[in-house]
Parts: C-alpha cells; sequence; structure tokens
C-alpha cells in the first residue's frame, strides 16, 4: 500500500496580514528572485487574483504572467501588485536589527532606539 501526498499550497495558510508579512520577510531574505515571485502569487491566489488584479490596475492574465518565476516584471509592476496585497516593502541598512515595535508596554516610544523622524530636518528646526 502506497502513501499519497497531496501538493502544499501555501496560499491555504495565509490567512493573516501577521502570516503574509512573516511570509514576505522570509522570502526576501533569501534573496531568490523566483522565490518572491511565487510568493507574490500565493498571497495574491490567497487574497482572490482577481480582486488584485483589480485593485493593482493590471489585468488578471497580465498580473499571472508578471508573477510566473523567470518572469522580470518592472519595479512598479511589483509595487503595485505589493500595494494592493495590502503591504509595504521597506529598505533598511543590511545587517541591521528591525526597528522596535511601538506598543503598549513602552508607553508608544521606542526603547532607546532614535527614530527616522528624530533625525529629520523638521525636527532639528524646532530644537
Amino acid at each position: 500500500m502506497s502513501t499519497k501526498f497531496s501538493a502544499f499550497d501555501p496560499a491555504e495558510y495565509l490567512d493573516s496580514d501577521e502570516a503574509i508579512a512573516a511570509y514576505m520577510n522570509e522570502v526576501i531574505a533569501t534573496g531568490d528572485d523566483d522565490l518572491f515571485l511565487s510568493a507574490l502569487s500565493d498571497i495574491a491566489r490567497a487574497r482572490g487574483m482577481s480582486e488584485i488584479a483589480q485593485a493593482s490596475g493590471l489585468g488578471r492574465e497580465s498580473l499571472y504572467k508578471a508573477l510566473k518565476p523567470g518572469a522580470k516584471p518592472g519595479f512598479f509592476t511589483i509595487a503595485k501588485v505589493v500595494a494592493a496585497l495590502g503591504v509595504n516593502l521597506r529598505v533598511a541598512v543590511k545587517g541591521a536589527k528591525p526597528e522596535a515595535k511601538k506598543t503598549a508596554k513602552t508607553g508608544g516610544k521606542t526603547k532607546g532606539k532614535v527614530t527616522n523622524s528624530a533625525r529629520s530636518p523638521a525636527h532639528k528646526r524646532a530644537a
């Protein structure tokens, strides 16, 4: 008697914003372009391809083509898809630790960290 396995579909487990963010962060950390496109496709399927296509301004077929492994979509296409998925991509210094989140425990402050707003020119003028 042989054991049968069903194919694993990550889209079935991407049922919350937190799960999606964690998934994307792990995929981005690999630096694999095809895996990144595949992850965007997984998230789009979890949220509904037609809805994501409409929200991004792309045709459904164009969305499938843009997210296919081996595709070379432009930056603005990816930016539209990411925005339609309801997530943000952020830039950080390579190797830097993530900034602490504001929580009720810290009173809305990041513990001992200088935030970007504290470094802004507007802050310097006010000081």
